[in-house]
This record gives C-alpha cells, sequence and structure tokens, in this order.
C-alpha cells in the first residue's frame, strides 16, 4: 500500500478550486476554509458542552473490525454525554459517537461555524456533522452512500485519514451491495487480503484549523490520532455518475441488501465475502497483465 501526502493549500478562490479539485475529484487540506475567528474556536469545549447537553443520553461505539457485514455496527454501551467526554478527556479509548448530531439537538450552535463556501453555493449549510472521538478510535475505511462532497473541518484534536479513489474498490474488497471495506487496513494482511499491496492512496492529517475536502466517492478510513472532534458540512455530488450512485444507494441498494439478509442469513454474507474476493483478484490480474486495471471500476497505474 503506497501513501501520497494530501496537499496543503491556502487562499483559493472559488473557479480555481472548482476547477482543480472539486470536478476533477482530487483531495486537499484547506487551511483557511473555516474563519479562525468563528466562535466555535474559542467558545466551544468539553465543558461548555457539557454545560448545553451534558445530561443527554448518546450510543457509544467501539471497535467496527467484527461489524463487515453490517452498515453500521451497533453501540456497545449507552451513556450520558458528559461521561462520554469526561472518558474521552481522561484516558486513551476505541470509543466514539456515530449519528450523534450535536448541531441538530442545539441548532443555535451552527452559527457558531463560520467558513468560506468555494463552492459557489453547492455546501448544504443546513446539513452539519459533528463527530467526537477517543484517542485511538477509528472509523472502518467507508465510502458515503450518498457519495457528497465532504469538508471535514477540525475543531479539536488531530485524526489522521487515509484516502482512496472509488476506482480502487475492488482491491479494497468492497462487499458487494455494501459501503465499506472488510479489510482493516491499519494492520492489513496482505497474505489473506493481497489487493491491498497495490493500493495507491493518500494520508491527510489535520489539525485544528485545517479542513480535509473529501472529494465524491472517495474511500476514507479515519483514525483518531488524539481525542477530539470536527464537523463535516456537505455538498451534493456534482457528476451525472455520482449523483445515480447516490439515488441508488440510498433507495435502491441498501434495501435490496436489507431483504436479502434477512433472507439468506449468513449465506448471503458468505457470497458477498467470496464476490469481494474474486473482484480483488481479478483487479490483481489485470494489473499482472497490463501494469494497469482495464476493470471498469478501477483504473489506475501500477506503482
Amino acid at each position: 500500500m503506497k501513501l501520497t501526502p494530501v496537499p496543503k493549500i491556502t487562499n483559493i478562490n472559488s473557479d480555481d478550486f472548482l476547477n482543480n479539485y472539486m470536478k476533477p475529484c482530487k483531495p486537499v487540506i484547506l487551511e483557511d476554509f473555516a474563519d479562525p475567528n468563528s466562535p466555535a474556536f474559542t467558545k466551544w469545549n468539553y465543558d461548555y458542552f457539557k454545560e448545553i447537553a451534558g445530561n443527554i443520553l448518546v450510543n457509544v461505539y467501539g471497535n467496527e473490525t467484527q461489524s463487515h457485514d453490517k452498515v453500521a455496527s451497533e453501540p456497545i454501551a449507552k451513556t450520558a454525554f458528559s461521561d462520554y467526554l469526561d472518558l474521552i478527556a481522561s484516558k486513551s479509548t476505541d470509543h466514539r459517537l456515530f449519528l450523534f448530531n450535536l448541531l441538530n439537538i442545539k441548532p443555535e450552535l451552527k452559527n457558531d461555524i463560520q467558513y468560506k463556501d468555494i463552492t459557489k453555493g453547492k455546501i448544504l449549510k443546513w446539513l452539519p456533522f459533528v463527530f467526537f472521538g477517543g484517542e485511538g478510535s477509528v472509523t472502518r475505511n467507508h465510502v458515503d452512500i450518498d457519495m457528497s462532497h465532504v469538508f471535514m473541518i477540525q475543531f479539536q484534536g488531530i485524526k489522521k485519514i487515509w484516502l482512496f479513489p472509488w476506482e480502487q474498490s475492488d482491491l479494497l474488497y468492497k462487499l458487494p451491495y455494501n459501503f465499506h471495506s472488510v479489510v482493516n487496513l491499519k494492520e492489513a494482511d496482505y497474505e489473506k487480503y493481497p489487493g491491498t499491496e497495490y493500493l495507491n492512496g493518500y494520508e491527510a492529517i489535520i489539525k485544528p484549523g485545517e479542513t480535509l475536502y473529501i472529494p465524491s466517492g472517495w474511500w476514507h478510513y479515519i483514525q483518531y490520532e488524539t481525542q477530539g472532534y470536527s464537523v463535516s458540512v456537505r455538498a451534493l455530488p456534482s457528476s451525472a455518475l455520482q449523483k445515480w450512485r447516490g439515488f441508488k444507494n440510498l433507495f435502491i441498494t441498501r434495501h435490496f441488501d436489507n431483504a436479502m439478509r434477512i433472507i439468506f442469513k449468513e449465506k448471503w454474507f458468505h457470497y458477498k465475502i467470496k464476490t469481494a474476493h474474486e473482484r480483488a483478484e481479478k483487479a490483481i490480474n489485470e494489473i499482472h497483465n497490463h501494469g494497469f486495471c482495464e476493470d471498469e471500476n478501477v483504473d489506475y497505474f501500477i506503482f
């Protein structure tokens, strides 16, 4: 697996961003996307969150490596938000929050986030998400089901994100009809998953004030180097193909997968695992034969 650092840029205008990054789907770290004078950088901290929402019960999630056949892993506990914040502030833990959007519960917090919309109005300003995680927690390698563009603004702590284009889905052992990979990239087993040896991706390390742009359809494996939180704002997919994929994922694919899981149970999961390995083997053979993969789902040069 080869990882190239994601470049950092500053002071880019909308036309250059759209033409050089958003349209060609290239990741980049934006150093001045978020306004450093945003109240969120000065007012927000764990004590403040505990004051305004500490009594809210939250679902806590742990290691996702044992839930390959789930759209989302099951929570391992339910606790008060204040207790969770005390936990991640006190020690390393793989516990994180998923689908707990503090910005919906306390919508007035949205006014504390200010940023430059360099997409010419494509960002869905009404749909920000906030994510919390402890030092050492990870979010399994996945692609967003709606195929949106994502701007991940880091407010506290440090995150490391590995990124791979959609075209490398087969080498990532993407489960058919699912939106995540079965491979633990941090401890990649090249013998069991030989396709991962041919991956060619990017590594981004983002610190407070920096924003990672994740293009539509790109895989991302998120690692909390320290405890902390970030806010993600989204923009709808820009190409007709990505829009169709997002629509199909939301309204057809996931419902079909749920039905097949109910009908065939473990047999359906074993079929998907088998198919993922077959597709990876095909991609590897094409790389060996041609130097690059000719499959319509994989298009990159061997390195």
